[in-house]
């Protein structure tokens, strides 16, 4: 198989393969889990799978972990086949969730674990515990028991005991699911920085979008145990390949059938971002969508739902005939006078962000 190159937000260009699946399968009984998965992440890649509860996503790290073995198919790190290599032989280290931390022991104890497993020199394994807390900021907590320490501060450690063997790649497993959302957004931060300064191959597993779309250099999004769409976050979003995507990824409006005809102006299934819709003022009296000469698409609605978000607002407009769309708009001065509940506002996009989605 060729390779490829790609670029990584470390801004290197790599052509080499930390981790390539090939017609995986795996069944539990009856279920079929994963279906003839083909996947190649590049050395030095921050990468994830990204899908719903129940989409495989997590079979899939643990496949390529060695938790569990396929039904059919070959796993390889590093050029290496490795489908039937067990965990411990494997080049590859796993951050789960719950941090899985010795609550007996220090944190300095708990990242020098694997390097005491192996019969590492003492002096070494230490110096190498404090080279890895370092990493994460943690060099001044060597001496306290996890117990002792905070949900974010628990997680570095586990990273910083997955890190201090230096693996060729860190299989990350909702490693921030357990967080709020204040700390999630610091951690996303740090694990990109992270990253970045290792460039050491990262394979998350998350069902979050806005997580997978603001560190990864490329998105897998899984669908019952099948990728539906691989690529950079912006193509996923902007392009995306099928309509579970453009549903699944962000927000957006999928509109079908006649919905479609009446609303984008011709047949087929059709995303338009909700933040890609401009609020103007409304056309009278409220006509149906027609295009424009410059290329845009116009219609007037009804303001039938507002939800403040924080830094956007979100309105429900219903159209004509009963459709609806939904818009997104930051939280800056300028709304027209209509946009309120019950009034009648005006709708424009650009036509060519109605993106045509296989059905």
């Amino acid at each position: 198989m060729a390779e490829t190159e790609t670029r990584t937000r470390t801004g290197t260009t790599t052509t080499r393969t930390a981790v390539r699946l090939e017609a995986v399968t795996k069944d539990f009984g009856t279920v079929r889990a994963v279906d003839a998965v083909d996947l190649t992440v590049r050395e030095g890649e921050f990468f994830s799978l990204l899908g719903p509860s129940g989409s495989g996503k997590t079979t899939l790290l643990r496949l390529v972990a060695g938790f569990e073995q396929p039904t059919a198919g070959r796993i390889e790190l590093a050029g290496d086949d490795v489908t039937a290599t067990p965990p411990n032989r494997r080049d590859a280290h796993t951050v789960f969730q719950d941090y899985a931390l010795f609550p007996q022991m220090s944190v300095e104890q708990n990242v020098a674990y694997a390097l005491t497993v192996r019969g590492v020199r003492k002096a070494e394994r230490l110096a190498r515990a404090r080279e890895a807390l370092t990493t994460v900021r943690l060099d001044g907590f060597a001496a306290r028991r996890p117990a002792e320490l905070s949900g974010g501060q628990r997680q570095r450690v586990a990273l910083a005991r997955a890190l201090v063997d230096r693996p060729a790649v860190l299989l990350l497993d909702e490693p921030l699911g357990a967080l709020d959302l204040a700390l999630r957004q610091e951690m996303q931060t740090e694990l990109k920085e992270l990253q970045r300064t290792t460039g050491i191959t990262f394979l998350l597993v998350t069902h979050d979008q806005d997580e997978a779309l603001t560190m990864s250099d490329r998105i897998a999004v899984v669908r019952d145990g099948r990728i539906e769409q691989t690529g950079p976050p912006v193509e996923v979003y902007e392009r995306p390949a099928t309509a579970f995507v453009a549903g699944f990824v962000g927000t957006t409006n999928l509109l079908r059938g006649e919905a479609a005809v009446r609303v984008v102006g011709r047949p087929g299934t059709y995303s338009i971002r909700p933040e890609r819709i401009l609020l103007t003022e409304p056309a009278e009296p409220p006509a149906e969508a027609v295009s424009s000469a410059d290329g845009r698409r116009t219609v007037t609605g009804r303001v039938t739902d507002i939800v403040h978000a924080g830094a956007h607002t979100r309105f429900t407009i219903a159209l004509p005939h009963g459709d609806r769309l939904t818009v997104l708009r930051q939280n800056l001065t300028g709304l027209p006078q209509s946009a309120r509940p019950d009034g009648q506002i005006g709708l424009s996009w650009d036509e060519k962000d109605a993106f045509p989605v296989p059905s």
